[in-house]
């Protein structure tokens, strides 16, 4: 009877006998859980709303000369907010638990000039795209690719070291 209990919670014969004699001991709550594993975390549900609330309107809102999030500047926020401390290389654990994700700023160089990038992109580049082609067939190559009827030069495997004479 114990096995086919088992088998119907998916568990091994062993753990089904042992939870029926610890339930014969101590009733329903000998079967509970033991709760939680490790170390429990040092910020609350609570404080972790206040964290984010103080993270959603960017890092200029925080003193910070840009507007972008680092693990450091994180730290610090959480620090300033909670008064709990956090190493800046657990930070991203804690941003994981409120559901934030890595977020990579586009790059473009400052100078940029979106119109001179069209001109490029309509005037410039299928000229040199016509250029490159011109008609012209491909110089062939004087290496072929390896067929596997071609005779090898060496047999396969480890090669035997020369002796010396």
């Amino acid at each position: 009877m114990l096995a086919e209990i088992a088998r119907e919670l998916k568990a091994s014969r062993q753990s089904g006998s042992r939870w029926y004699w610890e339930w014969r001991r101590g009733g329903s709550s000998a079967l509970r859980g033991a709760g939680r594993a490790g170390r429990k975390p040092k910020l609350d549900r609570g404080q972790l709303r206040q964290v984010e609330k103080a993270l959603r309107p960017g890092a200029r809102s925080q003193g910070f000369g840009t507007d972008l999030w680092t693990l450091p500047r994180v730290a610090l926020v959480m620090e300033r907010v909670t008064g709990v401390r956090y190493h800046p290389g657990h930070v991203w654990k804690i941003l994981g638990a409120i559901d934030w994700t890595l977020q990579r700023p586009a790059k473009q160089a400052q100078e940029r000039d979106p119109a001179k990038v069209q001109f490029w992109l309509q005037e410039k580049w299928p000229a040199v795209k016509k250029a490159l082609g011109a008609g012209k067939p491909g110089l062939p190559s004087k290496a072929r690719a390896a067929s596997r009827n071609a005779l090898r030069s060496v047999a396969p495997g480890r090669r035997k070291a020369k002796r010396p004479f």
